[in-house]
């Protein structure tokens, strides 16, 4: 296997075991400590493990059956991109919002920096705005309702 599938194979097992089974330890094992995700939506924009890791514990309490598919994948070098959707139901309380029982499904984007087989830097943008409207804690535009209708 080369540098590229390994890299692509530890970013598959942070989503796979991490993100969406909850296996804290798997973070451990694979973000450096010195990890730094970059995400317009995270409250400091910049976060480092500990930060991650209680991020995902919060969208696993809020949405327990919350799962990311991955798309597509490219690598190279050092780097894994993939494109992804993230599906869900509102379970318990996210961002100070009670259940909706709403589910939803946004698509975003990712690259993670891969090196000796731990993610040292992750950019992320996912569609938190969507996730938000169809949850109904954010209002969708009369306008683009309508369109939509």
């Amino acid at each position: 296997m080369g540098q590229t599938d390994e890299s692509k194979a530890v970013v598959r097992r942070l989503i796979n075991e991490f993100v969406n089974e909850g296996d804290e330890s798997i973070a451990d094992e694979l973000l450096a400590p010195d990890y730094v995700r970059y995400d317009p939506d995270a409250p400091s924009g910049v976060q480092g493990p500990d930060e991650f890791t209680a991020m995902i514990g919060m969208f696993q309490s809020a949405f327990p059956d919350g799962e990311i598919s991955i798309e597509e994948m490219i690598a190279e070098g050092d780097l894994v991109v993939f494109r992804g959707t993230e599906r869900g139901t509102h379970d318990g309380e996210f961002m100070g919002h009670e259940p909706t029982g709403e589910t939803f499904e946004i698509t975003g984007l990712a690259m993670h920096r891969v090196e000796d087989g731990r993610i040292t830097e992750t950019w992320a943008n996912w569609d938190m705005l969507g996730l938000l409207q169809q949850l109904g804690i954010v209002p969708v535009p009369d306008d683009l309702a309508e369109m939509a209708g």
